[in-house]
């Protein structure tokens, strides 16, 4: 990527953020009973760089050949020009996705999340569940009030259900994998799909079916968002291994140390690699950073670095094919790089 077209890219991530925080703040107050809507917003407020609703609003405004940032969202003109409010199928989409967070550190017992306690940890364990529930259940809702034509909502709500059930089938083969079970790279990339890669799919595709564009563009950015969906989790895994904890928000090397499969860790099996011994810690809290030095370059040797980087790599460039089938406008210019930034990022 580009210099200019990174800071476009840093441009235009910022300047959605900053729209999709004020749809949080209307959508999602914090009411009675107030300890449940501050733990539901709790990992909202704490940051979040809102990439999955980025890119439902560039995909939003690449479908319909609208100038970025030109039309209120709340009012956002579909293929008929009649009004859609996409800002709202953006904040459902980032409500599904801190609800996912949510749960996520309960299962793994994490201590942190964006740099602050986790919400169990904020909180308590209750709590911490109950906050996670409140946002899925008001994800739809707001999905709801996007006021698209009924067949379109119902396609775009079907849409949203669909993908968090595929959340929850990609968390259980996760849960299955660090049971010690053999695991093919095919498996893992089957897994990532469905845990991570289907919310960016889902947030690329809603905008499409919402403003009424044709099947082969719908399809075009569900595959879109399945390909750097998969590539994000990739450059997720390698940030857990590269980047200092401070930067990350959690303790480095936390993946190796719980016995979570990763590209990386099943290429190093293939390798000969003994992956179960590069780490003697009894928790990710007792874990030293000398250990996870040693790990990396041991599987930076092996290559599986490298292949990871490399897998990650092709996907994003399958990605970006996708979107050939769109206008050649500013707004499928920003996905293309939206694509890059997710392999480029580094934390």
């Amino acid at each position: 990527m580009t210099d200019d077209v990174r800071e476009r890219v840093d441009a235009a991530i910022r300047e959605r953020r900053e729209r999709v925080n004020e749809g949080i703040r209307e959508q999602l107050p914090v009411q009675h009973p107030e300890r449940l809507y501050r733990a539901s917003r709790y990992l909202l407020d704490a940051g979040g760089k809102r990439l999955r609703p980025t890119v439902l609003l560039l995909a939003a405004e690449g479908v319909t050949d609208t100038p970025p940032l030109a039309a209120d969202y709340r009012s956002f003109p579909d293929v008929g020009g009649e009004p859609v409010d996409v800002l709202s199928a953006a904040v459902s989409i980032e409500t599904i996705q801190s609800f996912t967070l949510i749960h996520d550190d309960i299962m793994d017992d994490d201590d942190m999340r964006r740099g602050v306690p986790s919400v169990h940890r904020e909180f308590d364990l209750e709590t911490a569940i109950l906050a996670g529930d409140t946002l899925y259940s008001k994800a739809f809702e707001m999905m709801l009030e996007t006021g698209a034509p009924a067949d379109r909502s119902v396609r775009a709500l079907s849409e949203l259900a669909t993908t968090c059930t595929s959340i929850c089938e990609g968390q259980a083969l996760d849960v299955d994998f660090e049971r010690g079970n053999e695991v093919t790279v095919e498996e893992y990339l089957e897994m990532v799909e469905w845990k991570t890669a289907v919310l960016y799919a889902a947030a690329a595709s809603i905008p499409a079916i919402l403003l009424g564009a044709d099947d082969d563009v719908v399809e075009a950015l569900t595959q879109y968002g399945l390909d750097v969906g998969r590539a994000f989790q990739i450059q997720d895994d390698l940030l857990d291994l590269t980047t200092p904890s401070e930067e990350l928000g959690k303790t480095r090397g936390s993946d190796l140390v719980e016995g979570k499969r990763t590209l990386i860790t099943l290429h190093a099996r293939q390798q000969g690699v003994d992956v179960d011994s590069l780490i003697d810690a009894d928790s990710v809290e007792t874990v030293d950073e000398a250990a996870i030095e040693a790990a990396v370059a041991e599987l930076r040797e092996a290559g599986s670095i490298d292949f990871a980087r490399r897998t990650a790599l092709d996907l994003i460039e399958d990605g970006k094919a996708r979107l050939d089938v769109l206008p050649g406008n500013e707004p499928v210019t920003l996905l293309r790089g939206i694509a890059d930034y997710l392999v480029e990022r580094t934390y």
